[in-house]
């Protein structure tokens, strides 16, 4: 079994992978993994890999000397069963890595178009050869919410949950629908434009937050809440075929 840790700026996810296959996910603190004592007990590791967007705290650091199987650290330099071209690798967070790795797995063979909508939203484009030519990045929806606020001295801080009409009959709704709406035109642009490039283009969405999109392209999108997770564990995997 492997264990597959996930640090992103607002939480972390800590995953159990049997034979490719998800076993279990549990959610809680980036700066803490309180749960691993738990896991381990429960589950007999093997080995494990964790990536992370923002510098590992010493308890992490700490927890993690204390297991009893090796845990490999994503970087830049670790092997992987695409071809990065991204011309700055060392800057690349290894989350975005991970997604795409994990939707090419899938999708072998096939131009990707990769959405990872949470606080921030990545796009990632890699094509048919495996080759991964880099992406996008753009304020997520609760950071849109949060922006409104700081910088609007009269805009209030919303919940993305509630009514969203075409065009807002409060200030409230006003944002709401602005942010999301603008969100998911957003995301439909960007395939619109990629499939005028790569008409057979399928697309991959994942991340904590879900949108509606047009019937014309629902038939492309794939959505995976686990497609991180997935893409850790295949580089896990495949560094141990190596």
């Amino acid at each position: 079994m492997n264990l597959i840790i996930d640090i992103g700026n607002t939480i972390a996810k800590i995953a159990v992978f049997d034979h490719g296959e998800v076993v279990e996910v549990i959610r809680g603190s980036n700066h803490s993994l309180d749960c691993l004592k738990m896991l381990c007990h429960k589950y007999s590791f093997k080995r494990g890999i964790i990536a992370s967007v923002i510098t590992l705290s010493k308890t992490i650091r700490k927890q993690l000397t204390e297991l009893e199987f090796p845990v490999m650290e994503l970087n830049h330099k670790t092997p992987i069963p695409i071809h990065n071209m991204y011309k700055t690798p060392e800057t690349l967070g290894m989350d975005r890595l991970a997604a795409v790795v994990g939707a090419y797995s899938q999708s072998p063979g096939k131009n990707l178009l990769v959405v990872d909508a949470g606080t921030a939203i990545t796009y990632e484009f890699i094509d048919k050869k495996g080759q991964y030519w880099g992406g996008n990045i753009s304020p997520g929806i609760y950071t849109r919410f949060k922006t409104l606020n700081a910088c609007c001295d009269k805009l209030p801080l919303i919940e993305k949950e509630g009514d969203i009409p075409d065009f807002g009959y409060s200030t409230e709704t006003a944002i709401r629908a602005g942010v999301i709406k603008g969100v998911e035109f957003e995301i439909t642009g960007y395939i619109t434009l990629m499939r005028k490039k790569y008409p057979d283009l399928l697309v991959f969405l994942t991340g904590g937050d879900k949108f509606s999109f047009d019937t014309n392209l629902k038939n492309i999108i794939f959505a995976d809440r686990f497609l991180v997770l997935k893409g850790l564990n295949r580089i896990l995997d495949y560094n141990v075929e190596q």
